[in-house]
């Protein structure tokens, strides 16, 4: 069946699994946040701005261009403005920890963006879907507004983020028991979760792979580029640039399968696109990481 047709197989039950898998990795994360990571990015405030100015403006901007340039079926353009659209992956952490980079600045974005996430994943989401006359069709047909998207990405990421947060702030003790627990849990049960979906689906998977395959490629690429051109274009220390390479390049494609199975009844062009994007930017992101590891930081 054509991708643009096809749906991936989901129950609603499991939608409300991954909506709860997802808000822990958010409450995991919050948990480990402190008044310094905040403090830090103002510190900061150059290579933040700069980070949060790529990922949110620019980043959104390129990938509209990737799908006027590469013009994929219209399912397929709209799973790459989501994602495009999505605040950064945990994982980005991890990997600038590998790559020598500034890690309290890469914590302090990664939250931030989830905060921000609140505000610009609908509006940049319901901005540049609209821009393109076929997305901008799919978008009409099933009656997407803002304020879904919005009340969603409040309800999965803003309420869990801000509990995790207030606990932390008021009982650091308990905090710093549970964190090591919530975290664990919540990836090792979004990654199953993940492999599950992709396993129950595998026949569409496989038959529409290849023509999303490169896709993702690319457009990842593009994002890690462009991360990495801009904080260089801007100046920033070595440390800093490998940070916002990897915050612009590892995305949070958990919350756009969310998005995608609320709201698109799992469209497959959408939905295989944010799952290749979560297994791809593990894969592009750990390569970089163990190739920068290996390079020592130029004296600056």
């Amino acid at each position: 069946m054509p991708i643009a047709e096809s749906t991936v197989h989901f129950n609603p039950n499991n939608l409300i699994i991954l909506n709860v898998i997802l808000s822990l990795v958010m409450f995991g994360m919050a948990l480990e946040l402190k008044k310094d990571d905040f403090t830090s990015l103002i510190k900061n405030k150059k290579s933040a701005a700069v980070g949060l100015l790529v990922h949110f403006f620019l980043l959104p901007l390129l990938t509209f261009g990737l799908v006027k340039v590469l013009h994929p079926p219209p399912a397929v353009a709209l799973g790459m403005i989501l994602v495009g659209a999505c605040p950064g992956g945990n994982m980005s952490n991890m990997f600038t920890y590998m790559a020598k980079g500034n890690t309290v600045l890469a914590v302090g974005l990664t939250s931030v963006s989830h905060l921000l996430a609140v505000v610009f994943t609908p509006l940049n989401f319901s901005i540049y879907g609209s821009f393109d006359a076929g997305t901008a069709a799919l978008l009409r047909e099933i009656h997407l507004s803002v304020s879904e998207i919005l009340s969603t990405v409040i309800i999965v990421v803003g309420i869990p983020l801000l509990a995790g947060m207030l606990l932390q702030y008021y009982s650091p003790a308990l905090s710093s028991k549970i964190v090591p627990y919530a975290k664990r849990f919540a990836l090792l049960a979004f990654a199953f979760f993940l492999v599950a979906a992709i396993l129950a689906n595998k026949q569409v998977f496989i038959e529409n792979i290849p023509a999303v395959l490169l896709l993702v490629v690319v457009h990842n690429a593009v994002a890690l580029f462009a991360g990495y051109a801009i904080a260089k274009l801007a100046g920033l220390h070595e440390k800093d640039v490998r940070t916002i390479t990897f915050e612009t390049g590892v995305q949070n494609s958990g919350l756009g399968l969310i998005l995608i199975f609320t709201f698109f009844n799992g469209m497959l062009g959408m939905a295989i696109i944010a799952a290749m994007w979560g297994v791809w930017h593990l894969i592009s992101g750990g390569l970089l990481a163990w190739f920068w590891s290996k390079k020592p930081l130029p004296v600056q």
